[in-house]
């Protein structure tokens, strides 16, 4: 039977789907349409990528050369910042702010601007300033690098795809990503219908972006639209702030969230709808879905 897959948000339910998907295909089932939010979201990414539950297991249990899950190097220090988000700072108003007498002003920016060129080549404070300034202690760079990686692996070379590029490469399994939008205060339903022009691995980054563990992912004119509309700067972080387990997406009746997500055959709806009750083979790892607000309160 062929099945419609959501994956919950939860970083440790990644090995718990490996081992699901494992009694998946054991059991002679298949998937189209799967939905992820946070690491939810990256099991749904590798395997609209074709990855097998074993090749899973081994992105999941990937050692760096110290012997680290490769998982911890996604913990990673800002490298650095650009000039525009350095100098409209809050460490820059604060000193912009704090007059030293008898000290000319042109002197005084040239302290300002090396006292901050000081701070900045400090790792702590790096950290401190990605937090207050990004809203996450960490990058997240590292886990773009290793995404890319992984989606380029035997030969299937999707890492630097967009939506629509990846859904065009993979047809048979159609990927949505769940994001928050704090600055529009909505869900962002992300696939190739809705933002065909987004880089595949910066949908997943958004939608694992825990607030303040990683830094918040600012939209970029070159990704395009969402949905028709404009949101270039707006600030996205993870999925599970508002929808957090999205089975609503594929059993909805509602216009819009159709649209969305596409239309089914009869087969496929009655497939999708059996996700509301629990599969013998997946019951150990779902639930029912709780109410969740659409909205940031």
């Amino acid at each position: 039977m062929q099945y419609d897959l959501v994956f919950e948000g939860g970083g440790a339910k990644g090995l718990v789907f490996v081992g699901a998907m494992q009694a998946f295909t054991d059991a002679g089932h298949t998937f189209q349409r799967v939905v992820g939010t946070s690491a939810g979201a990256i099991t749904a990414t590798l395997l609209a990528a074709g990855f097998s539950p074993d090749e899973m297991l081994a992105a999941t249990n990937e050692k760096l050369p110290d012997g680290r899950a490769r998982f911890a190097s996604f913990m990673d220090i800002p490298s650095r910042f650009d000039e525009d988000t350095i100098s409209s700072s809050l460490t820059s108003a604060i000193l912009t702010s704090a007059d030293i007498p008898f000290v000319p002003e042109r002197l005084e920016k040239k302290a300002d601007r090396k006292f901050l060129d000081t701070l900045m080549r400090i790792p702590v404070y790096r950290n401190i300033f990605s937090f207050v300034e990004r809203g996450g202690w960490f990058a997240g760079r590292a886990f773009l690098v290793w995404l890319t990686e992984k989606l380029n692996e035997n030969g299937r070379i999707l890492g630097n795809t967009t939506l629509a590029q990846f859904h065009k490469r993979r047809p048979a399994n159609e990927l949505t990503v769940i994001g928050a939008d704090t600055s529009g205060n909505n869900r962002l339903i992300l696939n190739h219908r809705t933002a065909p022009d987004l880089p595949v691995i910066w949908a997943v980054r958004m939608s694992m972006s825990i607030p303040f563990l990683w830094q918040e992912v600012v939209w970029q004119k070159e990704w395009g639209l969402y949905r028709g509309q404009d949101i270039t700067g707006h600030a996205i972080v993870d999925g599970g702030l508002l929808s957090n387990f999205a089975i609503d997406l594929l059993v909805s009746k509602d216009d819009d969230i159709r649209q969305m997500m596409g239309t089914t055959g009869q087969n496929r709806t009655s497939s999708a709808a059996s996700l509301t009750k629990p599969c013998p083979f997946l019951e150990p790892v779902t639930r029912p879905a709780a109410n969740r607000t659409n909205r940031i309160p």
